[in-house]
């Protein structure tokens, strides 16, 4: 009784044929996608400075700060303005040539990037 309840009711091929199933489902599974690299998005980050600060804080009053914005805003942003989505002068031509792997590591290095807010102490005046 213990032997036939092992086997399953497809007798001794049951557990060979489920898990060639499993194997087959592994195999057909899409490869995770590589983890963004804060380091190398420091790199990347170089042509970025001039506007942007290698630290994420705005040179020029027209550009955003970056540093301790979403990863996920930071990549969906990039991809509008390399698509044409989203239009800037100088962003449009910038993210034009910027691949999904550089995307995913910009945006990992200026998410990674903390920020702290300091509001004013409004009971001392």
């Amino acid at each position: 009784m213990t032997a036939r309840l092992l086997r399953g009711a497809g007798g001794a091929a049951a557990p060979v044929r489920a898990a060639a199933a499993l194997l087959a489902l592994a195999l057909a599974a899409p490869a995770p996608a590589s983890a963004a690299d804060p380091a190398a998005g420091r790199e990347k980050a170089r042509k970025c400075k001039v506007c942007h600060g290698i630290d994420g804080i705005a040179r020029i009053p027209i550009a955003p700060h970056l540093a301790g914005e979403s990863a996920i805003y930071l990549e969906t942003q990039l991809k509008a303005f390399r698509s044409g989505k989203r239009e800037h002068e100088m962003m449009s031509v910038v993210a034009r040539g910027l691949s999904d792997e550089d995307i995913a590591d910009l945006a990992a290095w200026y998410s990674a990037i903390r920020i702290e807010a300091h509001p004013p102490d409004l009971a001392q005046k």
